[in-house]
């Protein structure tokens, strides 16, 4: 198959020098092979702001979808999900022909994405049509309405045969054209069009002039995730699995949205860029650390210098502080994170004489920043006896959920002293998030109520509908009142939980309002900084 393709598989070794052993009745056998062998290639991808997902559009007027069969009609179910829930194997499992075709309908398909034809994109091979249908409709949290008859004349072979294949989405002016190229691409015949969206969020399904399946699509949604909650309430704390397999029963939830209180497009820094002068800012290392680049990516397309600085050369006296504007410090797993996250790295500076006098020095100019994110966000928690202003600000401790937290999640930015949100206050956005120690942790309840009176919380998590929210997964952390970022009293430093040096390109977002230029709203912090420092 490889050659047919082009395709050149670079090593073997690793796969094929495995052995098994096993005890079969009362002997034990031995294999040298793998039981399974598994191949992987790899391309490059020239321009990935024209990836395609599953989410189906509705802001593009009449759409239909369309089933591209690279099986050709043959549905075979051998070795199929739905052969396997009747404990079966079956005789013919799905299998690719003719490779000419797979690299033609590829090939369609990436001239028809340039051309903007697509607009949403499923393969068929994992769980059969019905799974690629219902996945789309959960992703976009709608309803749909398809037509079997073309795909085959057994019901259950059409919905559940795992042959290769794609289901896209398609502006209902544009079908004749896609269809047109597919079958240029020698699938005339095999490419069938579905239906389109319903607006009652049901999945309604035909075949030779029956209804097969009509259900809502949160009950198809819960039954799709049941699995998955279970195992979740066996891992992790067992409220917040309830509580995420229950916001599915909302119907009306929004999903993420971006409701901005400032242009993005402007460039608050621009007059003092322009200078010519690049202030230096420097972002630090230690062991375990992997957000650097990243920081110093933000900071320089700002327009600061980036300096990279090792916590072992403060430590040691060969670096100071004293020629630097702003310090970032950034996320990973510092110290394995064995230490407690960043309670281990703010460790290495108290209880070092020469690291601590030159973070004292640094923290008590007036003419000097910092910004500490995920890692950096704790570790400034536990230097708040050196930074000014920040006495009341909490510790933070394990997630809620008691996992590691890796997703895209909602924040609202609040008025504060803040010098990285200056004019963004009211803004509501999607931030990256990558913590598994998040969650803001306060010795008496009387301490959040002072923190929050003083305006020092300047960013909190807020649920869909943009209300401050301690429910999971909307707050991955758990934290009280949502809290996820500190401003010092005079806006100086700011502890910030989430990563914003993740998301200062629009690129970045795993989902983002279609009209997001190349910059996304998250430069406009670098560039307060910027400007602060004039």
């Amino acid at each position: 198959l490889c050659p047919q393709l082009g395709i050149a598989i670079p090593v073997g070794k690793d796969s094929l020098s495995m052995k098994t052993v096993w005890n079969a009745d009362g002997e034990q056998r031995e294999m040298s092979a793998p039981l399974s062998l598994i191949v992987t290639a790899f391309a490059p991808v020239l321009d990935a702001r024209r990836t395609l997902t599953p989410e189906l559009r509705r802001d593009q007027g009449e759409t239909v979808l369309l089933l591209v069969d690279l099986g050709k009609g043959k549905n075979r179910l051998g070795a199929s999900v739905l052969a396997q829930v009747y404990r079966q194997l079956g005789r013919t499992p799905a299998d690719l022909d003719d490779p000419a075709v797979l690299s033609g309908a590829f090939n369609a398909l990436q001239a028809l994405n340039a051309d903007g034809k697509l607009l949403a994109y499923h393969d068929r091979s994992d769980g059969g049509l019905f799974v690629t249908l219902a996945e789309m409709a959960f992703a976009a949290h709608c309803g749909l309405e398809i037509e079997l008859d073309e795909v085959g004349a057994e019901p259950l072979a059409a919905l559940f045969s795992e042959e290769l294949g794609v289901v896209v989405q398609v502006r209902a002016a544009d079908r004749e054209a896609v269809l047109s190229r597919l079958a240029d691409a020698g699938l005339a015949g095999h490419c069938h069009v579905l239906g389109t969206l319903r607006d009652d969020d049901r999945l309604v399904l035909h075949h030779g002039g029956k209804v097969v399946i009509d259900q809502p699509r949160i009950d198809l949604q819960r039954a799709w995730q049941e699995t998955t909650y279970h195992l979740q309430s066996m891992r992790d704390n067992p409220e917040c699995a309830q509580e995420e397999f229950d916001n599915l029963l909302d119907g009306n939830d929004p999903g993420l949205s971006a409701t901005l209180t400032f242009d993005p497009v402007d460039d608050i820094s621009a007059p003092f860029v322009n200078t010519g002068a690049r202030p230096r800012v420097a972002i630090l290392r230690d062991q375990g650390v992997n957000g650097q680049v990243e920081m110093a990516a933000a900071f320089d397309r700002a327009g600061f210098e980036a300096v990279d600085v090792h916590m072992t050369d403060l430590m040691a006296g060969r670096r100071t502080l004293a020629d630097v504007k702003g310090i970032a410090v950034s996320g990973g797993f510092s110290y394995g994170d064995v230490l407690g996250a960043g309670r281990g790295w703010a460790k290495t500076v108290l209880h070092n004489a020469t690291a601590r006098a030159a973070f004292e020095a640094f923290f008590a100019r007036e003419d000097t920043f910092g910004l500490g994110s995920c890692n950096g966000c704790q570790m400034f928690s536990m230097l708040r006896e050196l930074i000014p202003g920040t006495e009341l600000w909490p510790r933070f401790v394990r997630n809620r959920s008691e996992q590691f937290e890796a997703r895209l999640a909602m924040v609202e930015i609040l008025d504060s002293p803040s010098i990285f949100f200056v004019g963004m206050a009211g803004s509501r956005l999607p931030v990256v998030v990558a913590h598994g120690e998040g969650r803001a942790e306060f010795a008496a309840p009387a301490d959040l109520q002072r923190l929050a009176a003083s305006q020092l919380v300047s960013a909190r998590f807020v649920d869909n509908y943009g209300k401050p929210t301690e429910r999971y997964p909307y707050n991955p952390s758990g934290s009280p009142y949502g809290i996820t970022g500190l401003s010092s009293r005079d806006g100086r430093f700011l502890a910030f939980m989430p990563h914003p040096e993740r998301a200062f390109r629009a690129i970045q977002h795993s989902w983002h309002p279609a009209d997001w230029g190349e910059e996304g709203p998250w430069l406009r912090m670098f560039r307060n900084a910027r400007a602060w420092v004039g």
